[in-house]
């Protein structure tokens, strides 16, 4: 499409993620669309809000078409919380934030060393329960850094201290494990195809295992961050002396570190890792809406150099090129340089922040500002 090109035989397909902290995916996609549709009222939109594997993943899938369930866990800290996960024909999308996540602590509370993914696990057994054939497990957004012993444990594992009792929850009571017995795990896994959507390709210990890399964003002091990774180490040891050298060898894996070594325990449930925005573009059928749109509209709440390594907006623009579709985003804030978005396939990127220097006013105005952002596009892009 070229600049001044009549504008009514446009077939726009908005494909963003969340900007966080301010506005949803699906909300982008509403004040997107609000947007186009007051510079050009005629155009054809679709929207088909994305995620990557992180917080906003079954939120996405919801908007897809997907059913949402919901169910009462066990949270972060130990409390009933609940969560939501999406189910379709048989797939289900599960999101470990939802049970797991920051989000759910309580402002300026962190706890990295003793936050559990216990609730993940239900989650995932409410999926089996209802039926799910297929499990799409989006990791990201975690509280936790206990390298997926408490979803384990919910599903059925034992990890025993020298005394025989069971382990506390939370990475740094992996320290005390004796012993593991994964012989309970619910059978059922044998029988579903099981997917890890991870946007990390980490492994699980070492200087950028899950513990050095990301337990800082959860609330770890450097010596929390030593005692996490040691601890995370012991655990792996423990499970090769359980189930052999298997263990080891997933603990080095692309993508055990997710969300704080959940995906070391996805791993040991028999799951295979894939970059989690090919497969949710996959999961909500992204292929054919980008086969009817004549230009694409992706984006997230920061444009930045994380952006380029396995996040949504990234994965959505280099099936567009790859399809010969053109691609702008929209974003918050913009830290990319014009050839590092084209080298990524974007042609331009509009921040609210060309409308409002303020980041803060940015993000309290976010929905009006991303409207006027979107007539731009319009007048701009499709020659309104």
């Amino acid at each position: 499409m070229t600049d001044g090109a009549v504008s009514e035989a446009a077939r726009v397909l908005i494909a963003a993620d969340k900007f966080k902290g301010s506005l949803t995916a699906v909300q982008v996609a509403e004040r997107v669309t609000a947007g186009l549709r007051r510079a050009v009222p005629g155009v054809e939109v679709e929207t088909l809000p994305v995620a990557d594997g992180g917080d906003g993943t079954v939120a996405a899938a919801v908007a897809a078409g997907f059913e949402r369930r919901e169910v009462r866990v066990t949270g972060p800290l130990g409390e009933p919380v609940t969560a939501a996960f999406a189910l379709r024909d048989g797939t289900a999308v599960v999101e470990m934030a939802e049970a797991s996540g920051l989000q759910l602590l309580p402002a300026g509370v962190f706890a990295p060393l003793t936050a559990t993914t216990y609730g993940s696990g239900e989650v995932l057994k409410a999926a089996l329960d209802a039926g799910a054939r297929t499990i799409v497990f989006g990791v990201g957004g975690s509280a936790t850094t206990d390298g997926g012993a408490g979803m384990l444990a919910a599903l059925g594992a034992v990890f025993l201290d020298a005394d025989g009792r069971p382990v506390g929850p939370g990475g740094g009571a992996l320290a005390g494990l004796a012993s593991a017995d994964l012989s309970g795990i619910d059978p059922r896994f044998a029988d579903v195809g099981f997917v890890l959507a991870s946007d990390v390709d980490n492994p699980l210990t070492g200087p950028k295992g899950c513990a050095a890399v990301y337990g800082p964003q959860k609330g770890a002091t450097p010596e929390e961050v030593e005692a996490l990774d040691a601890a995370l180490a012991h655990y792996a040891r423990v499970l090769e002396q359980a189930i052999g050298p298997k263990a080891a060898e997933l603990a080095a894996s692309p993508g055990a570190g997710g969300a704080g070594g959940i995906g070391y325990g996805a791993l040991l449930l028999g799951a295979s890792f894939r970059p989690g925005i090919e497969l949710m573009l996959d999961v909500l059928g992204f292929a054919p809406a980008l086969e009817r749109a004549t230009l694409v509209i992706t984006g997230e709440g920061s444009l930045d150099e994380q952006t380029l390594h396995g996040k949504a907006p990234a994965g959505v623009a280099a099936a567009a090129r790859a399809a010969g579709k053109e691609v702008v985003a929209v974003c918050g804030r913009l830290r990319l340089d014009q050839s590092a978005l084209r080298a990524a396939g974007i042609r331009r990127a509009y921040p609210l922040t060309e409308l409002e220097p303020d980041p803060a006013a940015c993000i309290a105005n976010a929905g009006p500002l991303l409207e006027q952002v979107a007539a731009n596009i319009a007048a701009e892009v499709l020659g309104a």
